[in-house]
């Protein structure tokens, strides 16, 4: 899969994820490089999930 079409399944994953969990906001949601994890734990704190509980989410969308 290539840069671009991993950038256009998260920007679909963001949105849902913003109409889902209205606290979030776009900042909460960007992935730079390498903070993948970083992304996860302010993700797993703003929800108040665990990193199981947060992973299905994800996946589900």
């Amino acid at each position: 899969m290539s840069t671009t079409e991993l950038n256009r399944g998260w920007k679909k994953q963001k949105s849902e994820l913003i109409h889902k969990f209205a606290i979030l906001t776009e900042n909460d949601l960007i992935f730079e490089e390498g903070e993948k994890e970083e992304m996860f734990k302010k993700l797993r704190i703003r929800l108040g999930k665990t990193k199981e509980e947060l992973k299905k989410i994800i996946a589900a969308f």
